[in-house]
């Protein structure tokens, strides 16, 4: 039985690693400090003999005694990083540290959940992991993508210099159960909107693109990457290469739902990326991965889930 340590335990992606490693018969310490997440994501999994909970913030230090840690803690949808963003740049970059110098101390093996956003806008389609992305800096996303990529640095530097083990995920979108109600994201948005036949809000002309990744192929993802042998520590794109407009998944879902709502275009915020679509290719070869849920099989499944939450 593995010692496993999740921050970010309580979030979207983090209960549902919970769970997976639970179902493998470890140890699992959930770490959160609720900025974003819900108690009620994990509430299922309280009655496991092996399953621990510490409300903690990371920009400060943990000692546990672990294997492994899966580092997620960070806000990942825009509303809710740019909310504080200090504190965001602190838990990417404060956060690592910590985790690291935990994993040092304990020679742990250590994964870090990282992000298509250290691409930034980018210039080229689909996004390999060579590219070195376009990204503002001082910018209103910066405090994420820019804290994203600080902490890509860290883990490789760590494992430079202290032979800290390492593994790598850049994070594409990524939607399913348990994505909160509230956190502006695309999928969960039009959701909310077409189950309460409210307007569908489109940002910019709608053209922009985006590839979304049900949440069970992404665990899935990370898990392979995880336990992939020493040599692989990334970085490796993890999403789902099936590109498709904002217009056509608003479209999707209204039609999945039998909604009555109408289309409204806004002005698109500064910074948002035209396009995101990962070249998984590395994934493929490396950790014989790849993408399984269609999309209309993945919406009805997270459509299920918010009618039961609203």
């Amino acid at each position: 039985m593995k010692k496993i340590l999740i921050t970010g335990g309580s979030g979207f992606l983090g209960s549902h690693l919970c769970e997976k490693l639970l179902s493998s018969k470890n140890h699992v310490l959930c770490v959160d400090n609720y900025f974003t997440s819900s108690k009620k994501n994990i509430s299922h999994l309280l009655d496991f003999p092996n399953f621990e909970v510490l409300r903690h913030d990371i920009t400060f230090p943990l000692y546990a005694e672990v294997d492994e840690i899966y580092n997620l803690a960070c806000p990942a949808s825009p509303i809710h990083y740019q909310k504080d963003p200090v504190q965001t740049l602190k838990v990417n970059i404060m956060g690592a540290i910590n985790m690291l110098g935990l994993a040092k101390r304990t020679k742990a093996k250590i994964f870090q959940a990282s992000t298509s956003e250290v691409y930034g806008d980018p210039k080229v389609s689909p996004q390999k992991e060579s590219y070195w992305g376009n990204v503002n800096p001082i910018g209103i996303r910066s405090c994420y993508d820019e804290g994203k990529r600080a902490a890509e640095a860290l883990f490789f530097d760590y494992n430079r210099q202290n032979k800290i083990p390492i593994k790598v995920g850049r994070i594409f979108n990524t939607y399913g159960p348990r994505m909160a109600v509230n956190d502006g994201r695309v999928v969960s948005n039009f959701i909310v909107q077409c189950l309460k036949n409210k307007p569908i809000t489109i940002y910019g002309d709608g053209c922009q693109t985006r590839s979304f990744c049900f949440v069970d192929d992404l665990i899935e993802g990370i898990l392979k990457l995880m336990n992939s042998k020493k040599s692989i520590i990334g970085p490796i794109n993890l999403g789902n290469p099936n590109e498709i407009t904002i217009n056509q998944i608003a479209t999707t879902i209204k039609e999945i739902i039998g909604s009555k709502s109408k289309i409204s275009f806004k002005k698109l915020p500064s910074d948002d990326p035209m396009q995101r679509r990962p070249d998984i290719t590395l994934a493929k070869k490396k950790l014989n991965w790849k993408p399984l849920v269609s999309l209309e099989k993945g919406l009805k499944k997270t459509i299920n889930y918010f009618e039961k939450e609203l």
